[in-house]
């Protein structure tokens, strides 16, 4: 994963440990697709972040989905702050892969198995996984990542 060239530099931006920190705590992401037009497209989704990758749980009969089919490349944005000294926040881009049955429906996939532990545990109290035949999983393994903590100002 690159980290990004900040104009401001190294002094805003969060350290690997506080961006892995900051990513595991939100809950709210705003992913950009881009259409076989070019026309942009961004929605909120729920997310979990391993370290190493960004999940995305998403409805398979979405505009998202769909541009996600025809074009990959998504930017995805996690932000949280009110004031201007309080802003921070983590973008990250690259290509998405799709991961297991979609729509899914819980058939064991080895590569699904810690995202839906944390899934379920972040979002809705459970250690299970629900289904509901209409999500299925989106694996962004970021190609960029630029990050900033206006508290550090």
């Amino acid at each position: 994963m690159a980290e990004a060239q900040q104009r401001r530099g190294r002094r805003i931006m969060m350290t690997p440990a506080e961006r892995d920190a900051f990513l595991r705590a939100q809950r709210t992401c705003r992913v950009a697709t881009v259409s076989r037009q070019g026309a942009p497209h961004v929605g909120a989704l729920w997310f979990c972040w391993d370290g190493e990758a960004l999940w995305l749980y998403s409805l398979v009969r979405s505009r998202r989905w769909t541009q996600l089919c025809n074009d990959p490349r998504l930017a995805v944005l996690v932000d949280d702050g009110e004031e201007y000294g309080q802003l921070r926040g983590v973008e990250l881009s690259g290509s998405a892969e799709f991961v297991g049955e979609a729509p899914r429906g819980g058939a064991p996939f080895p590569e699904l198995a810690e995202v839906e532990r944390l899934f379920p545990a972040k979002y809705f109290g459970m250690a299970q996984m629900p289904y509901d035949g209409r999500h299925a999983w989106l694996k962004l393994v970021p190609e960029s990542v630029a990050s900033w903590d206006f508290r550090k100002l």
